[in-house]
């Protein structure tokens, strides 16, 4: 058997239960593919976006509805080997990628400032919408998981002092009748990574070539500190970071001081005199 082969079986067999029934539960539940979408996978060339390029391959082969895949890679300015490295693990998982190139690391380094990795992800974002638009594709597909779900979560309490999540699909403000959808919303990140190592795969952790510049460290990020912090908890009680998760979907607006919704504040005083 092919190698790629026993790799799809693997998601089929060995992860039925921790990555493939979790990935469809998300797209049935969240809506995510419809019959006769056509979607713009993104593989970064990380764990997660190729581990979602086979999902949505697999799909596209056992689903009862028919939708439309292009597997696109954007070379923001890789250096060859890394280029190289993606472009051979797309031959070895039988990933048809077509590659296109911008200038996003060149722009970034020409700008500079003190927040390369926020500026970068604004643009790669604008060119992915840029050319979903140009390839006819109405939705574009990330890889983000459930643990960046719950990061995300965390952060916006610690950090931003709101409460909200990183949502499994999004419409664009700015390129009318695009979705963003995430269908690796439900799995966790350890399952991806026994994924990545039973099969003997490798993949690029971090290609940025700014990553020596920036003035913090991944290790020392504040994504960092909330993913330690939830593993900590684990420790405490093993299912938090799936109560989290479920949290943001039984939010009890009866004891909520405030909300905003469509850029308008409320409070609970609002209807407290009512009861």
């Amino acid at each position: 058997m092919e190698r790629y082969k026993e790799i799809e079986r693997s998601l089929i067999k060995t992860f039925r239960k921790t990555i493939w029934r979790k990935f469809t539960k998300a797209v049935i539940e969240y809506e995510l593919i419809q019959e006769n979408d056509n979607i713009m996978v993104c593989i970064s060339g990380g764990k997660d976006s190729f581990l979602l390029a086979k999902c949505i391959q697999e799909l596209q082969r056992h689903a009862q509805i028919h939708f439309d895949a292009r597997y696109v890679v954007m070379d923001p300015g890789y250096n060859e080997k890394n280029r190289e490295f993606i472009e051979r693990n797309a031959e070895i998982l039988n990933i048809p990628i077509e590659i296109f190139e911008s200038d996003i690391f060149e722009v970034v380094d020409r700008v500079g400032g003190g927040s390369p990795c926020y500026l970068c992800a604004r643009m790669r974002r604008g060119f992915l919408y840029s050319k979903a638009k140009e390839l006819g594709c109405n939705k574009i597909a990330l890889g983000h998981h459930f643990d960046d779900v719950i990061e995300t979560t965390l952060l916006s309490m610690f950090y931003g002092s709101e409460i909200k999540t990183m949502m499994p699909k999004l419409h664009s403000d700015n390129f009318k009748g695009i979705e963003l959808i995430r269908p690796l919303y439900m799995v966790k990140e350890k399952a991806i990574l026994h994924w990545r190592d039973s099969n003997d795969l490798m993949f690029l952790n971090c290609a940025c070539r700014f990553t020596e510049k920036c003035s913090t460290d991944e290790t020392s990020s504040k994504r960092q500190e909330v993913k330690e912090l939830i593993e900590q908890l684990r420790k405490v009680n093993e299912n938090v970071d799936l109560n989290i998760f479920t949290s943001m979907h039984n939010v009890n607006m009866d004891c909520i001081l405030g909300y905003r919704t469509n850029g308008e504040k409320h409070s609970f005083l609002e209807k407290y005199d009512e009861e």
